[in-house]
């Protein structure tokens, strides 16, 4: 049967001449809502204004449930009568005010009827579908006559359209369907004698050609809704909810999720299909033959744009939505006997379709060894035994393995029309799965390339639609940042971070957002980015720390990239680099504890790193901002030899000897150089000459030396009497090393040079740091207070060694080089910084 011819598309400035508009149960919730929806309508401007109502919300429900009640013979359902007829008064009352008499007369003659039905359904003890088809509908009758004599009574010229009235449909096998001209005609006469410009329609109801009361189902308002405007001719259909449109998914599980500006018929109808709240699709059949645009607005928001769904779509991503569909089973039949035989397929679909089993997904490999499809789970049973009756001969010849069944599946489908031709589309999603350790158990895309579904394990659904998300939406570079150790350079960086974060998402489209921060105690864990104080955050949180959930914080969002930036100075966080790594978490870090701990646990995280494609990057761990590891990495990449590293490593040590010139005792300069914050809390920890150690540890191991730290002499500048002393005694008894320090002073100066602390690695001499004497003329004898400096003296740099310098102390310094190394992460995942 033919649609009433299409209208001409009104011009860009043109007022539109017909309409039509439809409600949901969330729009009209109650009197307030039915007088938004009021002023919502009166504030637009076409000629015709149709306007589909659902019933109030959950009063379809409550109809249902008191019909089920009286013929149960529960007394529950006068309760319940009660309730619904006061909250209509109610409503009504609301609404017109001293003008509601007429309607509240209307809606107890209305009420007594329902209360009539009721009782005959006590008596009978059974609730007949004609009947259940009669009471379900009437919610929509009563929220219709409530918005049409609110609109009369604020002087609009306005008639209410039952439904019943001019839809005529019947249900067949593929559900409900329209006497198109039937219905025109009736709609035809009803607008001879109401030719009103506003017109308020029941949704959800209509008659049979028997002309017995019937429904178009769950759904059946947004149905309603298309119906009319294909009779009334309307240039538009504007459908009315609680978001602001369509979404790329749903966002109870992806917080991500992108409202979509527009879309095409087909990407609608595949994301309806498989689960999504966007149109069903019945609606958009009546728009798909007539080319009727449907507008997704939101109520609550009447000046949003929303989603507009028509013949064809702006293509901007080869993704326009992800959509989930639970409660599914995979059925696979299998066995050799299936090769090359005709007929197979139609044999599997035809015993599916005797046992009225409906078929959500197909998979067939080229072998033709085995026909997967997934069914709903609650058909799932019926299915197999449908499959095992018809193949009971071949089963019994061993020609079929076995039909198996597997419960618990979700289809995870990604459509877009933007797909179709684009290569690499599939390989994203699965990368995005494979990286969120979900695995496909079946396939399926359509020559038409707008639809990629895979069945998984509902128990990895969530997952999977977050990871799938993350890989279309996101900046190929999104981050999500976990920093442990908020201490002075943890501090330090997380300013940065914060500071910087909006720049680079604007400039270099890198998306570094902080989810986590972990100190010694506690832990804040954001939803979705950290921001502001984040030290009152912190300080205010209740959660303790704990390693395990920080980590599976960090990778819940399934981001495309996760980095843990570690601040502290723990061997424990340290132990914990090469589960990371092995995860896939890029690991960044200023802690020495790995790059200089024992070598087992160093070659295991340079093997997992290798091993799963994460990065380990640690710059900052020697000469702080300083470019020290990658200056030797480019060295030795490049290929040059390495035959000696030389270097002051300590910012406290550097200022130390550049000051002591004898005319201060060095104890003295000591407490000066602890009182300015230049030395730990502890003086010893730099005194001690260990911490240099393992920056030339971290360096020779870069070099390729595997060495470790017991393999360097450390010449300490602590007395072994006073090791384990209290630091209070420590610092008074200091003055012991005064005597010994101004011997070895004078001795350099008499041959012409000074000491420094420095650390030495070479082909042939054992690594070692400790206090030397340099040539005055030397360069690491005229630096600044608290620069570090390194010379790589090298195949190609032999005759002049590359030399390295710059400050090599404090938090900000120290800082900026963690904050490096994580845009060199960002880097090689493929950011343009």
């Amino acid at each position: 049967m033919e649609f009433p011819e299409a209208q001409p598309e009104p011009g860009p400035q043109a007022v539109p001449g017909t309409v039509v508009h439809k409600f949901g149960g969330t729009s009209v919730a109650d009197a307030e809502r039915y007088r938004h929806v009021a002023q919502l309508l009166l504030a637009r401007e076409e000629s015709v204004q149709v306007t589909v109502v659902s019933a109030m919300k959950g009063v379809t429900d409550a109809l249902i449930a008191m019909a089920e009640a009286a013929a149960s013979g529960s007394a529950d359902w006068r309760e319940l009568w009660h309730e619904l007829r006061g909250r209509h008064r109610g409503a009504a009352v609301a609404l017109l005010g001293e003008a509601a008499g007429p309607t509240l007369e209307w809606l107890d003659q209305r009420f007594d009827h329902l209360a009539q039905i009721l009782a005959a359904l006590a008596v009978i003890g059974e609730l007949p579908n004609e009947v259940l088809e009669r009471v379900q509908g009437l919610g929509e009758v009563y929220s219709a006559h409530l918005l049409g004599h609110h609109l009369q009574a604020l002087g609009e010229d306005c008639a209410v359209l039952d439904a019943r009235d001019v839809l005529v449909v019947e249900r067949n096998e593929l559900g409900v369907a329209v006497d198109w001209a039937l219905s025109a005609a009736r709609l035809a006469e009803w607008r001879g004698g109401h030719p009103q410009p506003r017109v308020v329609a029941t949704g959800f109801v209509a008659r049979n050609h028997g002309g017995h009361i019937t429904t178009l189902g769950r759904n059946g308002s947004d149905y309603s809704g298309a119906i009319f405007a294909a009779l009334f001719g309307a240039d538009e259909l504007h459908i009315w909810t609680d978001v602001d449109g369509v979404l790329s998914a749903d966002p109870r599980v992806v917080p991500e999720a992108v409202q979509l500006e527009t879309l095409s018929y087909d990407e609608a109808c595949e994301l309806a299909y498989f689960g999504a709240k966007v149109v069903h699709p019945q609606t958009m059949y009546p728009a798909i033959e007539r080319g009727l645009p449907i507008i997704i607005r939101n109520t609550f928001q009447p000046d949003h744009p929303g989603t507009r769904i028509t013949a064809s779509s702006e293509v901007s991503g080869p993704i326009k939505g992800l959509t989930l569909s639970p409660d599914l089973a995979v059925l696979n039949l299998e066995g050799t006997g299936l090769i090359g035989v005709p007929g197979t397929a139609e044999r599997v679909f035809s015993a599916l379709r005797n046992a009225r089993v409906s078929v959500v997904m197909i998979s067939q490999g080229s072998s033709e060894h085995s026909i997967c499809c997934v069914v709903r789970q609650g058909e799932s049973e019926r299915a197999r035994d449908a499959l095992l009756s018809a193949f009971a001969h071949e089963l019994g010849q061993g020609q079929v393995h076995r039909v198996q069944l597997t419960t618990g599946i979700s289809v995870l489908a990604a459509v877009g029309d933007g797909m179709a031709g684009q290569p690499g589309v599939a390989a994203r999603l699965f990368e995005s799965l494979g990286r969120a350790q979900v695995n496909i158990l079946a396939i399926a895309q359509g020559s038409s390339e707008r639809n990629i579904s895979v069945a998984i394990d509902s128990q990895h659904a969530a997952k999977a639609l977050r990871a799938a998300h993350a890989g279309f939406w996101l900046s190929p570079q999104t981050f999500a940042v976990g920093v442990i150790g908020p201490g002075n350079v943890g501090a330090a960086f997380l300013d940065q971070l914060l500071e910087a974060r909006q720049q680079l998402l604007g400039k270099a489209n890198v998306d570094l957002r902080l989810r986590a921060i972990a100190s010694s105690r506690r832990m804040l864990l954001g939803a979705r980015a950290l921001s502001g104080d984040w030290r009152a955050a912190l300080a205010g949180s209740p959660e303790a720390v704990d390693l395990e959930r920080f980590t599976e914080h960090l990778l819940s969002a399934h981001l495309p990239h996760v980095v843990i930036v570690d601040c502290s100075g723990s061997a424990a966080v340290a132990d914990r680099y090469e589960g990371w790594l092995a995860a896939g978490i890029h690991v960044v870090t200023p802690n020495k504890q790995a790059g200089s701990g024992p070598l087992p646990r160093f070659r295991a995280i340079r093997a997992a790193a290798a091993a799963s494609g994460a990065r380990f990057r640690y710059e900052a761990t020697v000469g702080a901002g300083l470019p020290v590891i990658t200056t030797l990495r480019d060295l030795v990449d490049t290929g040059d030899k390495v035959t000696s590293i030389e270097g002051i490593f300590s910012g406290t040590l550097a200022w130390l000897f550049n000051k002591y010139d004898g005319s201060v005792p060095f104890s003295q300069l000591v407490a000066q150089a602890r009182s300015m914050g230049y030395t730990e809390p502890d003086p010893r920890d730099d005194l001690s000459g260990v911490d240099v150690a393992r920056k030339l540890v971290i360096l020779a191991r870069e070099a390729g030396r595997e060495i470790g730290l017991e393999d360097v002499a450390v010449e300490s500048l602590v007395p072994a009497s006073l090791g384990q002393a209290s630091v209070e005694e420590f610092m008074a008894r200091l003055h012991e090393v005064d005597a010994a320090l101004a011997l070895r002073l004078r001795d350099a100066r008499a041959r012409g040079c000074v000491l420094r602390y420095v650390a030495r690695l070479s082909r042939d001499l054992q690594p070692s740091v400790g206090l030397v004497e340099m040539p005055a003329d030397h360069a690491f004898a005229n630096l600044r207070l608290t620069d570090n400096v390194v010379q790589f003296t090298t195949r190609r740099y032999s005759e002049n060694p590359l030399v390295v310098q710059g400050p090599g102390a404090g938090p900000e310094v120290t800082a900026a080089g963690v904050f490096s190394d994580l845009l060199r992460v960002a880097a090689g995942e493929g950011a343009r910084l």
